[in-house]
């Protein structure tokens, strides 16, 4: 399958001066980490070649409100290797914890003696009756042996206006904790970071909306109010438009932070009710150091609204998870989707004139979803017409085997050429012409790279009909 063709959302052309580059001081790149192209860096020069960012393909909910209530998530499901199952915590329902043997399956499992809404899993705490971890917003951080049993902890709150996220990175041994607070539009992302989980060190403010957001948003919100395929807004008033950072799922991935803002679009005011009506659509944004944040792919949508005949949930409210789980060669995204902004019925009227009647909610409106992305592909590098030229920056090469994340089209291919000094060329690779995740990438002449493990060097890949994901060098 073509993801270029079946899950591509947007292109954004990148050209470079092409030139050596191997006078710069090598990059790190240790054995096994993926090397991915949400930013540039490892790239150090593309000649022909665009990024496209790739949707996750929606599998639909796989866990549904009942009525009274409207599930939703943040936290994503934790292996539990002692139970040998998933496990799952839900927010605004009676039943929030729930259990899974395939993270398809699922049914409510004990009823925990504590809410906790965040829940990560630290296998690197040396005490088992630690090893979940937890927050409850605003309130309290607790750890418990099994996720069910709770013990709170005399731990200041990390303050919030209320919605919060965490996450866990086990290579670095960090937690990170994001919260909602008020930046220039509105909400924004601040957030705090962890290595023991009793203290924390907050950063503020690292995360919100800017000029450019408005003046897209007004557009977004336009085609969105022009397109009765979808879910309306039952309140429009221009004079309110506004974006801003509902929350934000971050997590750490190959060597780098990714992050899953959802963006809310205002639309307008809702008599009688202390908000707006709106709508989200998930971005993605990338951070080497947890503060400074870059948006990929030129701000285009990365989970976007379901048509309003398709049967699903997320329909106006998208809500990110904390972190994909990685399923053998996919990520799976779990995420909140509710067909409506609140469960307001109001009636009233604009000063235009407007009379307002927003007609009775159905009760089955939240649930659980699931998307599924193919591992590394958030972006691929595509050639934009002919051939396409990545070359990296220089690395010194950590192991002998080098392996593409690819995806060639009909009679497209990928070939590498590795180089040393001012350029030479070192090697060249056959051309790669099947796809995978991992495909090993093997070497005319029956060249060996363990000769070269240790030098510094750069990769040369040119691309033609072919999607790039990532590169690994492997022992």
């Amino acid at each position: 399958m073509n993801s270029r063709v079946t899950r591509c959302a947007v292109v954004m052309l990148i050209l470079g001066a092409a030139g050596p580059v191997s006078a710069e001081s090598p990059i790190d790149i240790p054995a096994g980490q993926r090397q991915l192209f949400l930013d540039n860096g490892v790239v150090a020069d593309m000649q022909g070649l665009q990024r496209t960012l790739h949707s996750p393909r929606k599998l639909g909910a796989v866990i549904r409100s009942v009525p009274g209530e409207t599930i939703q998530i943040r936290t994503a499901p934790v292996w539990d290797a002692v139970a040998q199952v998933y496990k799952l915590w839900l927010l605004s329902t009676t039943r929030p914890l729930w259990i899974s043997a395939d993270g398809l399956n699922w049914t409510p499992g004990p009823a925990p003696n504590l809410r906790t809404d965040h829940v990560v899993y630290d296998p690197n705490d040396p005490d088992p009756n630690r090893r979940f971890k937890g927050v409850q917003t605003n309130a309290y951080f607790a750890v418990s042996p099994d996720g069910i049993t709770w013990t709170k902890l005399s731990v200041e709150k990390v303050p919030s206006s209320d919605e919060s996220n965490l996450s866990y990175d086990p290579a670095e041994g960090l937690f990170i904790h994001t919260v909602k607070r008020r930046g220039t539009f509105g909400r924004s992302v601040a957030m705090a970071v962890s290595r023991d989980f009793e203290h924390w060190d907050d950063y503020g403010l690292v995360f919100q909306s800017d000029e450019e957001d408005q003046r897209r948003g007004a557009a977004i919100i336009s085609e969105r109010t022009a397109d009765s395929t979808l879910m309306q807004p039952s309140y429009v008033d221009a004079s309110v438009f506004n974006v801003d950072v509902y929350n934000m799922g971050v997590f750490h991935y190959e060597g780098q932070y990714i992050g899953l803002p959802a963006m809310f679009h205002s639309t307008g005011p809702v008599p009688n009710y202390p908000n707006t009506d709106g709508f989200h659509v998930i971005q993605l944004a990338v951070s080497r150091d947890l503060t400074h944040w870059q948006r990929v792919a030129d701000r285009a949508t990365f989970i976007g609204p379901s048509r309003l005949d398709s049967g699903a949930y997320d329909l106006t409210q998208i809500l990110p998870p904390s972190e994909p789980v990685v399923h053998g060669d996919e990520l799976w995204f779990y995420y909140t989707g509710l067909k409506y902004r609140s469960t307001f019925d109001y009636e009233g009227t604009y000063p235009d004139g407007r009379t307002i009647d927003k007609p009775g909610l159905e009760p089955d409106r939240g649930a659980v979803c699931l998307a599924v992305l193919r591992r590394d592909g958030f972006v691929s590098l595509d050639p934009a017409g002919g051939e396409g030229v990545l070359t990296t920056h220089p690395f010194r090469l950590p192991a002998a085997r080098l392996m593409l994340n690819v995806e060639p089209g009909d009679g497209g291919s990928a070939q590498v050429e590795l180089l040393g000094p001012a350029d030479a060329v070192l090697a060249t690779s056959e051309p790669v012409t099947t796809g995978g995740v991992s495909v090993p990438v093997e070497w005319q002449g029956d060249h060996d790279l363990k000769s070269t493990v240790g030098q510094v060097v750069q990769l040369r890949v040119r691309l033609d009909r072919c999607s790039l994901y990532s590169f690994v060098v492997d022992e």
